[in-house]
């Protein structure tokens, strides 16, 4: 990303007026439906995970049984997750999950409020019990919005009054000095009593998250390295910094905006970001671009993503979608097995990559929880229409001035930038539609019903369509996609990675049987020939409809043969059994810098 287009985010961050609402608001979930790779992951994910899980077992049984044992589960998440997989796709199984879920949870709270695994004398003060009655509120705050259960609203405040009311029992200098930082250690409490007071309107919830938590005077560096408190935790920086944000809703302060802020410029201007859009190594900010081992925490991914959300509502700001798209195909996905039953915790760029060995815990249940929220980030409501910000097959119906007009997506994208987007309407409406721009599409096109729009198309943009809409009109966006060798930065300097429209490639060597018995990092020696690149091929090792690339390459060394040793097969970057996505070039007159995550000597602010 350009120095001045970073620059001109937070300008228009910093110039938000006190009191100044969002530009853009989400759509319900139940307003909008998804195709595609993203629908597919929605859909697996439901059918293949979700279901298969033994509820009772993993998920309830310790929160009534007796000894309480203390295991940390991650049931608010997954209940979370249920609960909005139910309002999204109306099936009966997910319904009846949903309903089994909550009522087991009303049943084994006790009549304090507590919900949790730890006997009476370990509550609260017990390194992440506060964190899972946290998550635990949330999800019955969610069944509240999207079913209107009273019983679990009811539920959640008394389990908010039980924290509030014993949040004496921590000793006033708890966790400092310790191995985990208090604001680690209650990650996503403060955004779930902000969530309770906007539901409620009662004051002890925000003035918890505002005296009590300080949350507006919270304003960390970026701590890089794995250290006593790991202050670093880039899960526990975003879910705060997060949470500051819609605080900043509801008392408008530009200070709240900076950790965001900080984070965003952290990840795309000092090299805090891996080029598959993850960030961290060992749960923590590192910025030397080490793509082995303990990388891009899932976790992490799924606040990230809510973060940019967050922020691309704050302004609109197009190159903030680029980042989502980026992550969510690359990073996020490769959290999942293809199948879509298994879930990763990290996803190495080099080196074998390791499924998490329960279903429980942090990161498994986020994951189900960010997947769950996709179908909110491909449209966006406005004053003046609606924009899109990702493009797969997708129908939303939105109310503009109390008159309803879907939008229907067609398009096979992330394989080709042929997007195709039909209006249906009542009878015409004056409105404007935007387009998200990625910032990669140099010479996109826009045509209407068949007809070139004159404007130009700018990559790195919402390109604005506003005319009066007719029944029937189409149209037509083209983004053409190029192969891109993207010049690695720090520990990946003076090698390329292989990328096409969003999608990151990599090397699988059971794709390649003369590389079998290589590791990543002999993988990545080899040398490949740029003038050997092809249009795409058709490869399921990740999605049905999947694509590779085939290229040419020499073996390791300096060698000058014109010969090529192998032919090669790349995968999309989600495949399991990818060990390289960095490898070398003869001539490096060909490689891009990357247009998200460029980087630069700017100072942190």
């Amino acid at each position: 990303m350009k120095l001045g287009t970073i620059l001109l985010s937070a300008l228009l961050l910093a110039a938000l007026p006190a009191g100044a609402g969002d530009v853009l608001s989400p759509l319900d979930l139940r307003e909008v439906r998804v195709g595609g790779e993203i629908g597919r992951r929605i859909a697996i994910t439901v059918t293949n995970n979700l279901l298969q899980l033994d509820a009772d077992r993993d998920f309830l049984r310790p929160f009534t049984e007796e000894p309480r044992k203390g295991a940390y589960i991650g049931l608010g998440k997954t209940v979370d997750a249920t609960v909005r997989f139910a309002a999204y796709t109306g099936d009966p199984r997910v319904e009846a999950l949903r309903q089994h879920f909550i009522a087991a949870i009303i049943k084994a709270q006790g009549a304090d409020g507590y919900i949790g695994t730890l006997p009476p004398a370990k509550r609260i003060k017990t390194l992440w019990d506060v964190h899972e009655l946290g998550y635990v509120i949330w999800a019955l705050l969610a069944d509240h919005q999207f079913f209107g259960d009273a019983e679990a609203l009811a539920a959640a405040r008394k389990a908010a009054d039980y924290l509030i009311k014993n949040w004496s029992l921590l000793p006033p200098d708890w966790g400092v000095g310790a191995e985990v930082a208090p604001h680690v250690a209650f990650t996503g409490i403060e955004r779930t009593l902000l969530a309770l007071h906007r539901a409620t309107g009662e004051w002890a919830y925000l003035d918890f998250v505002t005296r009590t938590r300080a949350l507006p005077d919270w304003d960390l560096g970026i701590v890089i390295g794995r250290r006593k408190g790991i202050e670093g935790h880039v899960y526990a920086y975003l879910a705060r910094s997060l949470a500051q944000l819609e605080l900043q809703r509801l008392q408008p302060d530009a200070g709240l905006l900076r950790p965001a802020q900080r984070a965003l410029d952290f990840m795309t201007h000092h090299d805090g970001a891996l080029i598959t859009g993850s960030a961290g190594q060992c749960e923590i900010w590192t910025a030397d671009q080490d793509a082995r081992g303990d990388v891009g925490e899932a976790c992490a991914l799924a606040y990230q993503l809510r973060v940019l959300d967050s922020l691309l509502r704050l302004n609109a700001e197009a190159r903030l979608g680029d980042v989502m798209e980026r992550t969510l195909f690359n990073a996020l996905f490769a959290s999942q097995s293809p199948d879509g039953r298994r879930l990763r915790y990290f996803a190495p760029l080099e080196g074998e990559r390791v499924y998490w060995k329960t279903d429980t815990y942090c990161c498994p249940c986020n994951f189900r929880r960010i997947i769950a929220e996709l179908p909110t980030f491909v449209f966006y409501r406005a004053a003046d229409g609606v924009t899109v910000n990702l493009y797969t097959p997708a129908q939303a119906t939105v109310k503009l001035d109390g008159k309803p007009v879907t939008l229907r997506q067609e398009t096979d994208y992330p394989n080709t930038g042929r997007i195709r987007i039909g209006v249906e309407l009542e009878q015409p409406a004056v409105f404007t539609l935007r387009l998200r721009i990625p910032a990669w599409a140099a010479q996109a096109r826009v045509a209407v019903n068949g007809q070139p729009v004159a404007d130009a198309v700018q990559p790195g943009t919402f390109f604005e369509l506003r005319r009066k809409w007719l029944a029937g009109d189409q149209v037509a966006l083209d983004l053409p996609m190029q192969w891109r060798l993207v010049k690695g930065r720090q520990r990946q300097a003076g090698r390329v990675a292989v990328l096409r429209g969003p999608l990151v490639f990599c090397l699988d060597p059971a794709q390649n049987p003369a590389l079998a018995k290589l590791d990543g990092t002999e993988l990545g020696y080899i040398a490949l020939n740029p003038a050997s690149l092809t249009a795409p091929v058709p490869h399921a090792a990740v999605r049905p409809d999947g694509l590779g690339c085939r290229v040419q390459a020499w073996k390791p060394g300096f060698g000058l043969g014109a010969k090529a040793d192998y032919e090669l097969t790349l995968t999309e970057f989600p495949d399991p059994a990818g060990k390289a996505t960095y490898f070398r070039l003869r001539d490096f007159s060909g490689a891009v810098a990357d247009e998200l995550f460029a980087g630069s000597a700017k100072e942190l602010p």
